[in-house]
């Protein structure tokens, strides 16, 4: 099956980003600040030293981690009609933004902090719209108590879409406790979670090579549920990692083999997703920059090193709003964008962030939603066979004449040939302003007549209920 893909590093390269990876992974080692974590691997063959915290993994630990975790993941949902498996051979399954921390309202455009109303508003449009299909906990809720805020995200979202729901943020192991008590509770169990696992969760090492306790922790606990962990390295050239590309790729690819050797060591045979959100930190502002001339460079390094282990990955983000202000980028700003994202990467996110993914915009899910539905084409798989040849009707056709009136014409122009939105295309065209009323327009009538089948109302009060039990006990402390 033919797919537009992008490339970057020649295969002797691959091969040194490997070396590389093991050497530092051997000498330099990761620093992780649980005694847990640091005894499990220590059990398991790794070079521990307690007092500075450091782990040095051997190549041994890391090849059997490759061997115990799955080639294949699925992404189950509520409604298994929305269920999908990674990796693909097509364009990459796509999600909403997730931890921005306000929001313009709908109706007034004043921006606000984000409260779960906002997420559930905001998770149902993502349900509604086809080009997205899974969510992020897109947006924080600031109107609970902070220690139990990553609970609500992930109950709210899971009440107000049926597709799959991946957790952003996870504050320890008895979080992680409680959000998987949670998605048990829709899934019908901790057994049922496990065979299909209707959550994920993002856990980040903070470059370079440090595992925090409350994160490391929580992925323990993930991979012993069952639950697919994306182990997010966000290594940043030229601040958490070297500012040479290659230094950058090396970085992500040690800390991506540290995280998938924890998951294994914790729960052999658990899920595991090789994950990046490395750019180069832009220079003038210190932000994260997707839109850089480097970053599809370091997605497509990341997505061939990912194939190498033959683990699902993700390893690049799709959403068209590059900094405050709603609309589209420049043109070679989203050319950056779309680039990364035909790298060969199974999975993205993104839709409806705004500031540098601390906001989050209704207008802007639309507006990328129906960017992506036209850009996702370009990695729709074209099958090359004798048949699609199709050198039966070349004969019958005959040299010099039109193949517009042949039956094969009209039987297979719609399979092969996408055609595009032309109202979308105004927008795109145009960049007018009115493409940020319009779209403002089609979410609010969305969230008007777009309903999603509620939890039964046991399971409801037994997961309300759950999180009161949480913050009774974590607030009081």
């Amino acid at each position: 099956m033919s797919v537009l893909r992008t490339t970057f590093l020649e295969r002797g390269e691959e091969n040194l980003i490997h070396e590389q990876s093991l050497k530092s992974l051997r000498e330099i080692g990761v620093l992780v600040h649980s005694e847990s974590v640091l005894r499990m691997l220590k059990e398991a063959g790794a070079d521990v030293n307690a007092k500075s915290e450091i782990a040095k993994i051997p190549e041994s630990m890391v090849k059997d981690a490759q061997k115990r975790a799955p080639k294949r993941i699925r992404y189950a949902a509520r409604d298994p009609k929305c269920d999908f498996e990674i990796p693909t051979k097509r364009w990459p399954f796509t999600a909403s933004n997730g931890l921005a921390v306000h929001i313009a309202d709908l109706e007034t455009g004043k921006d606000h902090p984000s409260t779960r109303a906002d997420l559930a508003a905001f998770s149902r449009l993502a349900d509604a719209l086809d080009p997205i299909d899974y969510l992020w906990t897109s947006l924080t809720a600031t109107d609970v108590p902070e220690v139990s805020h990553g609970l609500h995200e992930l109950w709210v979202t899971l009440q107000n879409t049926t597709k799959h729901v991946e957790s952003i943020t996870v504050a320890g192991s008895e979080d992680a406790k409680a959000q998987i008590a949670l998605a048990a509770l829709v899934a019908g169990g901790p057994e049922a979670l496990r065979k299909r696992p209707l959550m994920s969760v993002v856990a980040c090492p903070t470059a370079p090579l440090t595992y925090n306790r409350v994160a490391v922790e929580a992925q323990v606990e993930f991979a012993r549920a069952g639950v697919p962990v994306l182990g997010m390295s966000m290594s940043l050239a030229g601040a958490s990692s070297p500012v040479t590309i290659a230094g950058t790729i090396a970085n992500l690819n040690t800390e991506n083999l540290a995280s998938l050797v924890i998951n294994e060591v914790a729960a052999p045979g658990s899920p595991y997703i090789y994950t990046s959100d490395s750019t180069p930190v832009d220079m003038r502002t210190g932000y994260i920059d997707y839109t850089a001339p480097e970053a599809p460079m370091i997605s497509a390094a990341a997505a061939q090193m990912a194939r190498r282990y033959s683990l699902p990955c993700m390893t690049s983000g799709w959403g068209a709003a590059v900094g405050t202000d709603m609309g589209l980028p420049a043109f070679s700003e989203l050319a950056s964008i779309l680039l990364a994202a035909m790298a060969g990467t199974d999975l993205s996110a993104g839709m409806g962030g705004l500031d540098h993914a601390k906001g989050g915009s209704y207008e802007m899910m639309v507006l990328d939603a129906a960017m992506w539905e036209d850009l996702r084409s370009l990695m729709r798989d074209m099958p090359t066979t004798e048949e699609t040849v199709a050198l039966d009707v070349v004969k019958a056709v005959g040299q010099g004449n039109t193949f517009l009136r042949h039956p094969h014409t009209l039987r297979n122009f719609k399979r092969e040939f996408y055609f595009r939105d032309r109202q979308a295309l105004a927008w795109q065209a145009t960049l007018s302003s009115r493409m940020i009323p319009e779209a403002r327009g089609i979410a609010k009538k969305i969230l008007k007549d777009h309903t999603v089948r509620p939890l039964d109302k046991d399971v409801q009060k037994e997961g309300d209920a759950l999180i009161k039990a949480y913050e009774k006990e974590h607030v009081a402390a």
